[in-house]
């Protein structure tokens, strides 16, 4: 496992990928930071900055995760993975957490710009604390949902594209509630939407019950996604 875990991660860096995925990030975050917070200095800017993180994530997480089993169906190396001596959920949990360590890493570096609110003011700790953890938990989601979905085509832009569509219907679906008459789907849209359960972090209210939305859905993108190459490799 570790050693697709290294290999993975040294892949990032080997094509431009990584580079791109770093430089746009930082440059995006620290656009959006400049703008929502330090020309405003309020927490619910501080809160805006948060949320609009979140779209950031929709076409930025899936520049990471496109090629992860993409890329080894089109160059036939699929099959080697396979008759690897690792565990099919070892060998999706390292190209997961190869792809998520990108993502945490880059993120920590971006978290140098609160330096600047404690210059220029008095934050509310509480919400940059808790903002931070819970978009780490929606990247990790964000991830398992483009490794899975990268599992199940050979096309790195094919990959990409689905991803978006994917998360971003996670994002949106609450905004669907005002054109929805039934109690029913709007309780049902409003339980799997990413955004809604965010809102709480990003006004500085612990949610438990979002963390563990979260990590379900990253168990169960990933679990999907061992099961693909569990039928895969008995077809």
């Amino acid at each position: 496992m570790f050693a697709i875990y290294k290999r993975e991660l040294r892949s990032y860096f080997i094509s431009p990928i990584g580079y791109i995925f770093v430089a746009a990030y930082l440059a995006t975050s620290g656009i959006i930071f400049s703008i929502c917070t330090l020309n405003q200095g309020q927490d619910s800017s501080v809160a805006t900055y948060f949320m609009m993180l979140l779209y950031v994530f929709v076409i930025a997480l899936p520049l990471l995760t496109m090629k992860l089993f993409a890329d080894e169906k089109k160059a036939r190396t699929e099959q080697l993975l396979l008759t690897s001596p690792v565990s099919l959920m070892g060998m999706v949990a390292a190209k997961f957490f190869a792809a998520y360590t990108i993502f945490a890493a880059t993120y920590l570096v971006s978290c140098i710009d609160f330096i600047a609110l404690y210059n220029y003011g008095t934050p509310n700790t509480a919400i940059l604390f808790g903002s931070s953890l819970a978009l780490l938990l929606v990247g990790g989601a964000c991830i398992a949902v483009g490794v899975f979905i990268s599992s199940l085509t050979e096309n790195q832009l094919i990959a990409a594209l689905a991803t978006i569509l994917v998360i971003l219907f996670f994002m949106v679906t609450s905004a669907l509630n005002s054109y929805i008459d039934s109690a029913i789907i709007r309780s049902v849209l409003n339980w799997v939407s990413i955004f809604e359960r965010f809102s709480n972090f990003a006004y500085g209210y612990f949610d438990i019950n979002a963390i563990v939305y979260y990590v379900s859905i990253s168990f169960a993108f990933l679990f999907l996604t061992v099961r693909v190459y569990e039928k895969r490799r008995w077809s």
